[in-house]
Order: C-alpha cells, then sequence, then structure tokens
C-alpha cells in the first residue's frame, strides 16, 4: 500500500487498485478458500477415519487413487472442464479446489489415525471402551498433531489456488492478477499477487498457531 500510494498509477490503474475494489476482491478470495476448506474437511476427516477402520482397508488404494486425479490434474485444466459441465460461477471455483485438495486432508487423516500404537487401543478395550469411544478418546486425540498438519496444508492450497477463479468469473484475488497481465498494468499484478502471498503465509501461521493450541498436551 505504501509503494501504491508513493506509485504514479493512470487511470485504470487507480480504478483497479482502489481499496474498497481490493477489500472486495480480498473478501472475495477468502469465501472461496473458506468455502472449499469446509467441504474438504467435510469429506476428508470422515472418509480418512472409515478408511483407518481394518475393514474399510481393501477401499483404500481406490479411494486414494480417485483423490489423486484432483490433485495431479492441473488446476485450471479442472476448473475450465467444470465451467463447461456446470457454468461459470462461484461454485464452479467452490469444486474445482475441493477436488484439488481433498487429499492431503484424507491421507493425513489416515496416517494420523494408523500410526496409533495398538497397544493403546487394545488397552482401552481392556478396560471396557467400544470402538467409538476408543476412537474418540485414545485415537483421535493421538491423531491429532498429524491431522491437523493435512488441515493446514488444506487451507494454504486453497488460498494459493482460489486464484483460478478470475478464469470463471469466480472472484478473488486472481481478477488483479488477470486484470494486471492483460492490461500490461504492472502495479495491479503485483498487487494481487503480493496479497495472495501475504493471506497464505497469514493462514500458514494461524494454522501453526492452531496446531500448537489444540494439539493435546505431552504429545
Amino acid at each position: 500500500m505504501v509503494y501504491l500510494r508513493n506509485a504514479e498509477l493512470d487511470s485504470i490503474e487507480e480504478r483497479t487498485l482502489k481499496p474498497d475494489y481490493v477489500w472486495q476482491k480480498t473478501w472475495e478470495h477468502i469465501e472461496l478458500a473458506a468455502a472449499s476448506t469446509l467441504i474438504v474437511l467435510a469429506i476428508a476427516i470422515p472418509l480418512g477415519i472409515v478408511l483407518s477402520r481394518v475393514w474399510a482397508r481393501p477401499a483404500t488404494p481406490l479411494v486414494l487413487a480417485v483423490a489423486n486425479i484432483g490433485q495431479s490434474a492441473p488446476a485450471i485444466g479442472v476448473v475450465v472442464l467444470l465451467a463447461v459441465i456446470f457454468g461459470i460461477g462461484f461454485w464452479t471455483t467452490v469444486i474445482a479446489l475441493v477436488a484439488y485438495g481433498v487429499l492431503p486432508a484424507l491421507r493425513n487423516t489416515m496416517v494420523g489415525l494408523q500410526q496409533v500404537d495398538p497397544t493403546l487401543t487394545d488397552a482401552g478395550r481392556g478396560i471396557g471402551m467400544s470402538s467409538a469411544m476408543v476412537l474418540a478418546r485414545v485415537e483421535l486425540p493421538l491423531a491429532t498433531p498429524v491431522i491437523l498438519a493435512g488441515i493446514r496444508t488444506t487451507l494454504v492450497l486453497m488460498v494459493g489456488t482460489a486464484s483460478i477463479a478470475s478464469f470463471v468469473s469466480g472472484g478473488g484475488l486472481g481478477d488483479l492478477i488477470t486484470t494486471g497481465v492483460t492490461t500490461q498494468r504492472t502495479p495491479v499484478l503485483l498487487t494481487g499477487c503480493i496479497l495472495i502471498a501475504l493471506l497464505a503465509l497469514l493462514i500458514d501461521w494461524l494454522g501453526g498457531m492452531a496446531t500448537r493450541l489444540l494439539a493435546p498436551k505431552g504429545l
């Protein structure tokens, strides 16, 4: 912002970089990242818990293969394909982001639960706990640090990748980048890039703080 105040901006740059407009795009970006992250967690964490059960492990390779498709395909290609199918807009971008970001949270949930020492779960059953109680009181608390690391990775991925929304009129800070490129306005381009980077760093820092605060004491 200090740079923008001291820089000589033309009429297009001034109009595009008005504080109200920049804040609107920033808020749209946050909404995209938040909506997609909530949907990812609603899918990945319960599914990861199910796949960590012994009876469901044969299905693990198939589920991970499907989750890998979204991560391995180019994000821009996915969002454009979805736009052809569902049309442009906010929710098309959210669907693309969910497909792209489900793998880290899913895998970390599975790994966190699978690495719990079997002797601890056996001890829980030995004192009369049901399977649900063992999961809630033993496995999930011990797996929390790994699960939170997956959530943190998902959040940062969502913030960084949400810029693709500009290709399908989904809003967000990607609009500044696209405008900067198409109009060859470097200040506009830099503003969009820097704000996305700062937002990702802020989310990463907040995720680290949450991991330290929410992880069970003594782990």
